[in-house]
């Protein structure tokens, strides 16, 4: 079920993001254009069934003015295809603009008109089409300034509407959705509780403790306590600006059965909601989008692509630029829930900041900023040690999930020999690890897979090198 849909009760917020434009008396597109009073039910009908974990998907438009996209930057997309593929069908060309098969074919119509493109026959019940001398002409030219001839963007506005419509602000997140979220983990009643408040605001949150306690983990597993999937458009345009947004690396594409074979706007990419995590190699040109001169597109920095989702800044003042200079750059975004960028024409761009802001360190937060910026970061959770309760519980858990056989007693000789006698300290996750290497090391010697005084002995030297 769409996320509008959960979260609001008028027919017109229950719109799927992107089109929510459509639904309006009227939308502008180089003018204001009227829309019929049917569309609104129209947009409506393509709702997924109920109980469906996707949100609904954006209709497919019915003409160019419904794609927000002006007839220059759609023939400039088609002819620059053309160029690189000599020739092609309207169906080759429709799937490759990610436009309906109807413009792709208004839009040949008017260049066959212009003497820009000609049919050099028919193929599978299709016309095949292909630049005439004065269309390698024009496509040449739109080259030199972009080669980009891929999907066909999304304007900024649209982006902006489907965002705040699926923003994390919009779900409800609860204890139980959040300790389903992290099963599998053993987490305290307590930090959970602060972690769900944290989620629920929206804004920032601080997690602080010492290293393999699983700090990064929990950031990476909030997201699962939001709604499953949204949508985002694959590429957004701002004046004639170029915002590659889908990222393979970042984003991984959601496979519902239900969408096979549905028609709907092909520009927006059904995702499972991102978590972009970003270390020590992080740096504030990372915040600014990265221009290539040789397509003419820019690449969208990682706090865009984590719009919906969560950003995780791992390591946290351990970053090629200062923990203060890294927060003057997150600080109004954080407080306003927009950020402004510098685009490569020039001019500056205001996007959606809607994600989930997690700064993971091993460092005591005082240590790194000032009282000021602790207080725009509202949340600050601690991710301690775990109790000797909760080391034998993680002993039971990995144990039997790594198949290995934890004798009786053997937890207590660990903790007696190898922890008491130098204090040192537990972390979450010593068990795991230990483990692993107990198993390794009764594999190699084809001893029964046990974790025992022998096997957990080696397993401490080798884990602990004599730390």
């Amino acid at each position: 079920m769409s996320l509008a849909l959960e979260t609001k009760s008028s027919l017109e917020s229950q719109l799927p993001p992107e089109l929510a434009a459509a639904a309006l008396a009227k939308h502008t597109v180089n003018g204001a254009i009227e829309r019929p009073s049917g569309l609104l039910e129209e947009l409506t009908s393509g709702s997924p069934p109920a109980g469906a974990s996707y949100p609904t998907a954006p209709p497919e438009p019915r003409d160019l003015a419904e794609t927000g996209l002006s007839e220059g930057l759609v023939d400039s997309l088609l002819l620059k295809a053309l160029l690189s593929r000599v020739t092609a069908t309207g169906g080759d060309l429709a799937r490759q603009s990610c436009l309906s098969h109807a413009i792709v074919s208004t839009a040949l119509t008017r260049m066959r008109d212009e003497l820009l493109v000609v049919i050099k026959g028919q193929a599978g019940g299709d016309y095949l089409y292909q630049l005439s001398e004065a269309g390698h002409t024009r496509a040449r030219q739109h080259a030199e300034h972009a080669n980009y001839a891929e999907a066909a963007p999304v304007p900024l506005a649209a982006y902006e509407r489907a965002i705040r419509a699926q923003a994390i602000g919009q779900t409800r997140v609860t204890i139980d959705s959040l300790r389903q979220a992290f099963d599998g983990l053993t987490v305290g009643d307590e930090m959970l509780s602060l972690i769900a408040q944290a989620v629920s605001d929206g804004r920032g949150l601080f997690l602080f403790g010492a290293p393999g306690n699983g700090k990064t983990t929990i950031a990476e597993l909030l997201c699962s306590s939001f709604g499953k999937h949204l949508w985002i458009p694959r590429t957004v345009i701002v004046g004639t600006d170029l915002l590659r947004l889908y990222d393979e690396s970042c984003h991984e594409p959601a496979e519902v059965e239900a969408l096979r074979g549905v028609r709907y706007d092909r520009r927006w990419v059904l995702i499972k909601r991102p978590t972009v995590v970003v270390g020590g190699e992080l740096t504030l040109e990372q915040l600014d989008p990265s221009f290539c001169p040789a397509s003419g597109v820019s690449e969208a920095p990682v706090q865009m692509k984590a719009n919906g989702g969560v950003l995780v800044i791992d390591d946290f003042g351990r970053q090629r630029v200062s923990s203060t200079e890294l927060l003057n750059r997150l600080i109004v975004p954080l407080e306003k829930q927009f950020d402004y960028l510098s685009l490569a024409s020039g001019r500056q761009a205001r996007i959606p900041f809607e994600m989930l802001c997690v700064l993971s360190t091993n460092l005591e937060p005082r240590e790194l900023v000032d009282e000021a910026f602790l207080r725009r970061i509202p949340y600050k959770v601690e991710v301690t040690d775990p109790s000797v309760e909760q080391f034998h519980e993680l002993f039971a858990f990995y144990g039997e999930r790594l198949g290995v056989k934890v004798l009786p007693g053997v937890v207590e000789t660990l903790l007696a020999t190898h922890y008491a006698p130098s204090q040192r300290a537990m972390r979450f996750c010593h068990p795991r690890d230990l483990l692993r290497q107990a198993k390794n090391y009764c594999v190699v010697h084809g001893r029964p897979i046990v974790a025992d005084q022998e096997s957990l002995g080696v397993a401490v030297r080798n884990y602990f090198a004599g730390l």
